[in-house]
């Protein structure tokens, strides 16, 4: 896969204002006009991004409805009511409920959490779950990382006695369901200034909001932001505003001090006196916790994150990380065989988007499915399987930049449920409507979606030398983390290198490329590791030159050294 190459060279009044912005910051204009492509501009903002600070959270009590929230709470615990944290089955919503219920159970005891089976009960509010509520006597739900569409669902609810407060962070519809309290940034009524909180994020807004409500301190919430930041990370929300904050501090505490269950996924999957990152988390903890909720049931992975006992939580980390395992192998084989499935539909139009179902495939996998096939296609994606004999589930991902929340809604009179966001969706509909589900969602995508989204681009952040590529320069690009939407990696180009006669193909399958590179400009060595790129490898060792699109990482063999990780290779246009 080669990319299209990205740039836009500075103007010269942004190089101007870079200069000003790095002797202010003393940093060097490279890296200020990265801040100034992030639209931080000034020498204030520059600090509040650098060190993001708890004491700028937004007050929780901004977000609608947060007060009836909290006095619903309050009420609850004063007249000793049976309280249930409910949550779904992904890493947000075990998060979310780990969260909650672990600090109300501090100063509370009559309290319980539940998780939908996802093969048994589906995603949501389920009957099943309510009615497991009013047999244990609960009188008041929390619901967590769902509910925002479950209308019919808590009006069954409220007719046996159970009041929800729903902390959600999903398009609502027109209509929303009679909660007690509705916690969504995303009501079109809501005036809380940060709209992209995660469920988990929802979540610590109502705990931030309950602890001053009754004179609780802050501090004490502060041992949590593990679990927020592990959302954070593996829902890919933007990692700006309050999410950069709750993200930095989360990150600071897993890696200083991480509550036992999340202690125990660190052991198990190797990231032990390593300094985790956003990445880390996305590609090894966050896939154990929701393993889980693919495989069997998500209930499991909260039993974990909320485990205060290391030895137990180890067991329960590995048997999660058994899960991982299983997931594994089933993910490998549905996504060969949904590549094979694309490669016979290549020929036959709809080049824009990708619609593909086989009553086989495990429900609990088609989301990552779906997700593979974006990455490889660019194209939106929607995997589809049969929950039942009737149903069929789907999961739906999408390129940036394109609204499939919107496209799926225009096919709403074919569902019996849908719910997600702008880049990430799931549905339910009768099987025998499939087939018409493709054809609508599939003309939706070519009448609205921009060419140039499907194509595979990669943003280049600056053109560098390797000269340019110092220590001071890596740590301070450091600072630029916490990683993700809204705050990507800064990717950088240099034009012109060549293998210093030393660069080798590598892995179990020969697959990818250990480099040693120079630049024209300078006589610096440097190591780098290009992923998957093997088909280069030829070229690389004709001893021509070519142009590099790459990441500055630690190098986790050679202390204090730096490391590229190439994303993309070209031949120089000189050649």
């Amino acid at each position: 896969m080669h990319f299209k190459w990205k740039y836009t060279t500075p103007t010269s009044e942004q190089d101007k204002a870079a200069k000003i912005l790095g002797e202010k910051i003393n940093m060097s204009p490279l890296l200020a006009q990265l801040l100034i492509r992030r639209g931080i501009t000034t020498e204030s903002a520059a600090k509040r991004f650098f060190r993001p600070q708890l004491a700028d959270l937004l007050d929780p009590y901004l977000i609608r409805d947060m007060d009836i929230a909290v006095d619903r709470l309050n009420d609850a615990m004063g007249r000793k009511e049976h309280i249930l944290v409910y949550g779904d089955y992904d890493v947000d919503g075990c998060t979310a409920v780990a969260l909650v219920y672990k600090f109300l159970q501090r100063f509370y005891s009559s309290i319980d959490y539940y998780i939908p089976d996802r093969y048994d009960e589906g995603y949501g509010v389920s009957r099943k779950g309510i009615d497991y509520a009013h047999e244990t006597g609960v009188k008041l739900i929390i619901i967590l990382d769902c509910g925002i569409k479950a209308i019919e669902e808590i009006a069954y609810a409220k007719s046996l006695g159970i009041d929800f407060i729903i902390c959600d962070h999903h398009v609502p519809d027109e209509t929303m369901p009679e909660a007690v309290a509705i916690l969504n940034p995303k009501r079109p009524d809501d005036t809380f200034p940060f709209k992209y909180l995660c469920g988990c994020g929802v979540g610590f807004k109502f705990m931030q909001a309950w602890a001053k409500n009754n004179g609780i301190p802050f501090t004490q919430l502060i041992p949590l932001l593990d679990l927020c930041a592990v959302a954070i990370a593996a829902d890919i929300v933007p990692v700006e505003g309050e999410n950069r904050i709750l993200a930095f501090h989360g990150l600071k505490q897993l890696n200083q001090n991480p509550s036992v269950g999340l202690k125990a996924i660190i052991d198990i999957c190797g990231l032990s006196g390593k300094e985790i990152s956003m990445s880390d988390i996305i590609f090894k903890i966050g896939p154990r916790i929701n393993a889980s909720g693919r495989m069997e049931n998500g209930k499991e992975s909260v039993d974990l994150l909320v485990e205060k006992d290391f030895a137990s939580a180890i067991s329960l980390a590995q048997h999660i990380n058994e899960y991982n395992e299983q997931r594994k192998d089933i993910d490998k084989q549905m996504t060969e065989e949904a590549n094979h499935i694309v490669s016979r539909l290549e020929s036959q139009g709809h080049k824009s988007s990708i619609v593909l179902y086989d009553e086989n495939w495990k429900k609990g996998i088609i989301g990552i499915v779906a997700s593979r096939l974006t990455e490889i296609y660019f194209r939106p994606t929607v995997v589809i399987t049969k929950s039942t004999d009737e149903l069929a589930t789907g999961s739906a991902r999408s390129v940036t930049g394109f609204d499939i929340y919107s496209a799926i809604k225009s096919c709403r009179d074919l569902l019996i449920n849908f719910g997600g966001h702008t880049y990430a969706a799931g549905l339910t509909m009768k099987w025998d409507n499939v087939r018409e589900f493709r054809r609508r969602f599939q003309e939706y995508v070519e009448q609205h979606i921009e060419p140039e989204l499907t194509e595979a681009t990669l943003n280049i952040d600056a053109v560098i030398d390797f000269k340019d590529i110092t220590k001071k320069l890596h740590n301070d690009l450091k600072k630029f983390s916490p990683f993700g939407p809204g705050n990507p990696k800064p990717n950088f180009c240099t034009i012109g290198v060549y293998d210093y006669g030393t660069s080798k193909v590598v892995g179990r399958h020969q697959e990818h490329i250990k480099l040693e590179l120079v630049d024209s400009k300078s006589s610096n060595v440097l190591n780098g590791i290009a992923f998957g790129q093997s088909g280069s490898a030829r070229f690389i060792k004709s001893k021509r030159s070519f142009d590099i699109a790459y990441t500055i990482e630690d190098n986790v063999f050679k202390k204090n050294q730096v490391q590229l990780q190439i994303e993309d290779i070209r031949p120089s246009t000189a050649n």
